[in-house]
């Protein structure tokens, strides 16, 4: 994969990105938000989501009522017919796809139901969100998946030394 240096990085890193997460959830900086927001686009601009997928390829957005109804009326099938066919629920029992990569998921790389898809693929790598202290968790997780969130997680680091 093109951004297998980030990943590669941040593993090597990956506990001190954690011991800085928990620092910051601790005592958070005033200018927490504007920092990632400031790395997210600088990742962006260099990253290209079409050249990766590793999201779709690898793991599954949750789906929210208001998803799955919104996803089943654009698709012209009931809610119902919509889970059984790509849904499961998990341990936490939410809905996700029962299958990756995602389904949706077209070989170039595009979402096939991107103008309708999921709010959780609208949002990712979520570090780009107000109050992203909430998400210091998740972010640490998607390091492994997503090589922007790798780059910005990196960046944090140190900036915030």
């Amino acid at each position: 994969m093109e951004y297998e240096s980030y990943f590669d990085k941040a593993e090597e890193n990956k506990d001190k990105i954690a011991a800085k997460f928990k620092r910051l959830k601790k005592k958070k900086p005033k200018n927490l938000d504007s920092l990632f927001q400031e790395a997210h686009e600088k990742a962006f601009d260099e990253i290209d989501c079409l050249k990766c997928a590793n999201c779709c390829k690898t793991t599954s957005p949750i789906f929210r009522d208001i998803d799955i109804k919104r996803i089943s009326k654009k698709m012209k099938v009931s809610v119902r017919d919509f889970e059984d066919k790509y849904l499961r629920r998990d341990e936490d029992s939410d809905w996700v796809l029962k299958t990756s990569p995602c389904t949706f998921l077209i070989d170039d790389n595009t979402c096939g139901i991107y103008d309708y898809r999921p709010q959780a693929c609208v949002e990712y790598p979520h570090t780009n969100q107000r109050k992203v202290i909430q998400v210091l968790d998740l972010t640490l997780k998607n390091i492994e998946v997503c090589p922007a969130a790798a780059k910005i997680s990196l960046e944090i680091t140190q900036h915030l030394g």
